[in-house]
C-alpha cells in the first residue's frame, strides 16, 4: 500500500556493471508498486543504459558520461540537471563514493544507502538513512535498501523491456542457424574477468551432451573480438551440436534468451540477462560466490566447486583454476536437471 507520506519523485542510482544494473530492476518495480504516482528516474553510466530503456516501471532514464567525476563542468552540469528534477528520495544500490555523490547532487533530502561494511568507501558520509542488510543475494540485498520507505520483503520482478526489432532478430538468427525456439541451448564463454573463464572445450562437452541425451542444439554467443575465439571453440568441439551466434547487442541477447530453453554461463551480465528474462540458468563460479551473485531464484541452478579467495584486484587477474575444478559431468547433471523439471511442469 502506498504510505501517507509517499515521495513522489525518487531517484536510483546504479552507475556501472551491466550484471549489478540488472540486479536493480526489482528496485524499480517495487517503487512502482509501492508508490504508482510518482515519478521514479534511474542514474546510470556508459552502455548499462541500454539495459534499463523502455522498463515499464521508468519514467526517465539520466545518462552520465564515463568518468564524470573528474571533470568539473561535468559535475556542476549533472547538479544543475539533477536539482532541476527536484527528487525528495534517491536510492544508493552501489553504496561507493561516486554513486553516493550522484545521490548528494540530487539534492534529495533522503538518501537511502547501506550500513556496515556494505557501505563502502565515503557513501556512509554522503547517504542519511542506512539500512544494516543481512541478505545473501545481491538482488535481496538492493531491496533490502528500501525499507527507510516502508517496503518490506517485496516480490521480485525484473520485468525488462522487450523491442519488437530485438524480437525479430532473435527470430531470424534461430531460423538462419535452423533452430527452433525453446529447442536450444544458449552456452555463454566470455567473462569480464579472465579468473571467471570456464574451458571453452567443456561447453562444447556440454553441447554434445545436450544434443546426445536431449536432442537439443546449442547457440554459443560472444561479445567483442575477445570472445569469439571461445564461442568458435565451442563449435570446432561440440561435434556439430553448436552454432556460433551472429555480434549481438545487449538487448539482442535477451531477446535470443527469451527463446531458450537453457542458459549456461560464468558470473556475467549475459546470464543475469537470461535471469532476468526468466530463461532456465546454470551459473559457474569461481572468483564469485555463487550465493552472492548467482543466478537468481529457485528455477536456477548455481554451481560452484570452492571459492578462489582474494582481494577483488587479485581475483580480477588469477588464473582460473577454481573455475577449472567445476567438472563438465557437474554441469551435464544440472542440465539434465532444469530441463527435468520442465518436463514435470508441463505434465503437471
Amino acid at each position: 500500500m502506498e504510505l501517507m507520506d509517499s515521495p513522489t519523485r525518487i531517484l536510483i542510482v546504479r552507475l556501472t556493471a551491466m550484471g549489478d544494473v540488472v540486479h536493480g530492476l526489482p528496485v524499480a518495480s517495487a517503487l512502482r508498486e509501492h508508490f504508482p504516482k510518482a515519478m521514479i528516474a534511474w542514474a546510470v553510466e556508459g552502455r548499462a543504459a541500454e539495459l534499463i530503456e523502455g522498463h515499464p516501471d521508468l519514467d526517465q532514464i539520466i545518462r552520465l558520461p564515463r568518468r564524470w567525476w573528474r571533470s568539473v563542468s561535468d559535475v556542476r552540469s549533472l547538479r544543475r540537471q539533477l536539482r532541476d528534477l527536484h527528487f525528495e528520495v534517491a536510492i544508493d544500490l552501489q553504496c561507493l563514493t561516486k554513486s553516493a555523490l550522484v545521490a548528494w547532487l540530487s539534492g534529495a533530502p533522503r538518501r537511502l544507502g547501506a550500513g556496515g561494511t556494505d557501505g563502502r568507501e565515503l557513501s556512509k558520509w554522503w547517504n542519511n538513512e542506512l539500512t544494516n542488510c543481512d541478505t545473501s543475494h545481491v538482488v535481496d540485498h538492493y531491496l533490502q535498501i528500501l525499507k527507510p520507505l516502508g517496503i518490506n520483503e517485496p516480490g521480485v520482478r525484473f520485468r525488462m523491456a522487450a523491442r519488437d526489432e530485438d524480437l525479430q532478430f532473435a527470430e531470424q538468427t534461430l531460423a538462419n542457424a535452423s533452430l527452433l525456439a525453446s529447442r536450444f541451448a544458449i552456452l555463454n564463454p566470455g567473462a569480464g574477468w579472465p579468473s571467471k573463464i570456464w574451458p571453452a572445450e567443456r561447453y562444447g562437452e556440454v553441447a554434445q551432451h545436450l544434443r546426445r541425451v536431449h536432442g537439443i542444439q546449442s547457440l554459443a554467443v560472444w561479445g567483442g573480438d575477445e570472445e569469439r575465439p571461445l564461442a568458435e571453440t565451442i563449435v570446432a568441439t561440440s561435434g556439430g551440436a553448436a552454432v556460433l551466434a551472429p555480434p549481438t547487442t545487449l538487448l539482442q541477447l535477451a531477446a535470443l534468451a527469451r527463446q531458450a530453453r537453457l542458459f549456461v554461463s560464468s558470473d556475467t551480465g549475459p546470464m543475469h540477462l537470461a535471469v532476468a528474462v526468466d530463461t532456465p540458468t546454470i551459473s559457474l563460479h569461481g572468483t564469485s560466490r555463487s550465493e552472492w551473485c548467482g543466478a537468481y531464484g529457485p528455477d536456477n541452478l548455481r554451481l560452484q566447486a570452492y571459492y578462489q579467495e582474494g582481494s577483488s584486484r587479485e581475483r580480477r587477474s588469477a588464473e582460473n583454476i577454481a573455475m577449472r575444478a567445476i567438472g563438465v559431468e557437474k554441469v551435464t547433471l544440472a542440465c539434465d536437471e532444469l530441463l527435468r523439471r520442465q518436463t514435470v511442469a508441463r505434465v503437471s
